[in-house]
């Protein structure tokens, strides 16, 4: 049956697809359908057809699955930032290594795979330690701040995140009532008019720590001092700064900070490292989950005090600088400077001397360090962005033939190519683990130990 536009049809839902949609079939007929899930039965009205699949909305859950929970979040099925909450947590996890799985046998070509078990949450919400708020009006013209909807900009008002830090709430009520007593307009996209465009929260889990960033349209914020105060009554306000972004577009953050009060930036650990983190730094955003993910990469490292060990892609050095603890020496490479920079003030603080960082891409510093200067590796980690390793830098790494090669992904997809590179050319594949940094999402971290064959 050729199924249309608008057509109603009813699905069993029996698999989930990447991003978390409900897949059901209708004589055939394959529909994707938003926030239904596994082993529901539903209608399902079609918004897209193509010749054998569509896209659904749901329209009705007329049985609902085994698995299926109520949303602890009123915005939960609105809100572009949760897509399983509906989901139990069990199976949360099982859907997520069903996904590590899937793409590695399919893409990577891996049939007996060394799996272990996923690492999951003991407390799977409030877990974020970050959290970027945009200010806007709503349809009656009142000041809301939220996140946006699903592939849109529009705001889903909420202030109380259930990801988040119970915190936010009092920032954000504290902030948005200034904006009311003072008249102070929230930013406009439309218009490029408006001051106050996101209103960015950091927290440090084990210090108690609390950051503020206020990324504005202008220079100053009017009645400063008043707002200040207000926020400073906040238990553990650390450091209150505006961020300046006066461009007309999608990034978040501008270049300039400037601290209007207490320190330029809040310290918090992973283990037993101590990190110094700006409005502008890159940190791990479950710092829970973060040390059970280094742990589990200072085991597959295997190291014993003798080793030499790259770290690509290190960021502001958090791997770079749990490895130092048990390697001979530690040289980390990142892109960005300010990280850079970040990670040689670490090392400082904890008086780990015995690491190295370099600024530039990974695939240009690798080969000139190996063949200029004769550098090499007993360990190599890459922790790459979504697109994976660059092809002349896993050229390198076979060149320079480290022992063993830890792969740290947040993209099992590109993770699986990567590996069939390297398995092809010398490495076997010894360990997988899935780690669960963001429940409640369809996101997944992965961890994965290949070795030199006869090593």
């Amino acid at each position: 049956m050729e199924y249309r536009k608008n057509d109603i049809v009813t699905l069993e839902i029996v698999d989930c697809g990447t991003d978390g949609e409900g897949i059901g079939k209708a004589d055939g007929f394959t529909v994707f359908v938003k926030d239904a899930v596994i082993g529901d039965t539903v209608t399902a009205k079609i918004m897209k057809a193509k010749k054998n699949y569509g896209y659904g909305r749901l329209i009705e859950i007329l049985k609902p699955s085994p698995y299926r929970v109520d949303p602890i979040c009123p915005s939960a099925r609105q809100c572009g930032g949760c897509q399983l909450q509906a989901v139990s947590y069990e199976e949360q996890k099982a859907f997520k290594e069903k996904k590590l799985r899937g793409h590695l046998e399919r893409i990577g070509g891996f049939k007996e795979l060394p799996m272990e078990p996923l690492i999951g949450m003991d407390e799977p919400y409030h877990y974020r330690n970050k959290a970027q708020f945009p200010v806007g009006r709503n349809k009656e013209g009142r000041i809301v701040t939220g996140f946006y909807a699903g592939r849109t900009h529009a705001i889903i008002e909420n202030r109380d995140c259930a990801l988040g830090i119970p915190q936010n709430k009092e920032v954000l009520d504290r902030v948005i009532a200034h904006m009311e007593k003072y008249n102070i307009a929230p930013y406009d996209e439309m218009t490029g008019k408006g001051l106050v465009r996101h209103i960015f929260v950091r927290y440090g889990f084990f210090t108690g720590e609390l950051m503020v960033c206020l990324i504005i349209n202008g220079q100053d914020l009017p009645h400063q001092k008043e707002m200040v105060e207000k926020l400073g009554e906040i238990p553990g306000m650390t450091s209150i700064s505006l961020n300046i972004n006066k461009k007309r577009n999608n990034v978040i953050l501008g270049d300039k900070v400037k601290t209007i009060w207490g320190k330029e930036y809040i310290t918090d650990k992973i283990g037993d490292i101590s990190y110094e983190i700006s409005p502008l730094s890159f940190f791990q955003v479950n710092p829970h989950q973060t040390w059970k993910l280094y742990s589990k990469a200072l085991e597959y490292a295997d190291l014993h005090g003798e080793e030499t060990v790259w770290d690509l892609y290190c960021g502001i050095g958090t791997i770079s600088l749990f490895l130092a603890q048990k390697a001979k020496f530690v040289r980390g490479v990142e892109i960005v400077s300010a990280a850079i920079e970040d990670a040689r003030r670490n090392a400082r603080l904890n008086k780990i001397d015995n690491v190295e960082f370099f600024v530039g891409k990974a695939e240009e510093v690798l080969p000139r360090e190996y063949e200029k200067n004769g550098v090499y590796a007993d360990v190599i980690v890459v922790d790459p962005p979504r697109k994976g390793c660059d092809e002349m830098l896993l050229k390198t790494i076979l060149k320079m033939q480290p022992k063993r090669v830890v792969y740290v992904s947040c993209d099992s997809a590109t993770l699986a190519r990567d590996l069939r590179f390297l398995c092809d050319n010398g490495y076997e594949l010894k360990k997988v683990c899935g780690v669960d940094q963001f429940p409640q999402t369809v996101h997944v971290e992965t961890i994965v130990l290949i070795q030199k064959k006869n090593s």
